[in-house]
């Protein structure tokens, strides 16, 4: 009586990758005996691009924070709520039927 027995290993599976390892991207340094490392500029965030707009002259009504991330307006609402609770001053002001916000003088 023969007994036969169909056992694979974990080391003769072979396994699918969907990326090869080639294809993530590499960081990009260089480095000389002179310079430190040089790295890309970081990208701006939303929460920067809200930031900046809420600063400029005259603030920002939601539309222009809508347009600015490609955020729905409650999106945008509750970015400016998060503000609030890390502790930046922002101010809504009617103008027209519409809020416009900004940030108190720093």
């Amino acid at each position: 009586m023969t007994e036969v027995t169909s056992i694979k290993t974990v080391a003769s599976r072979l396994r699918r990758m969907a990326r090869s390892p080639n294809d993530f991207p590499q960081s990009v340094t260089v480095q000389s005996n002179d310079s430190p490392h040089l790295t890309r500029p970081k990208p701006k965030s939303k929460q920067d691009m809200i930031l900046d707009l809420l600063r400029r002259e005259g603030g920002a009504l939601l539309t222009d924070l809508v347009e600015a991330t490609g955020w729905l307006p409650h999106t945008a609402r509750a970015a400016l709520t998060g503000l609030k609770k890390k502790g930046y001053a922002i101010i809504g002001t009617k103008v027209d039927k519409a809020t416009r916000y900004s940030i108190a003088s720093e």
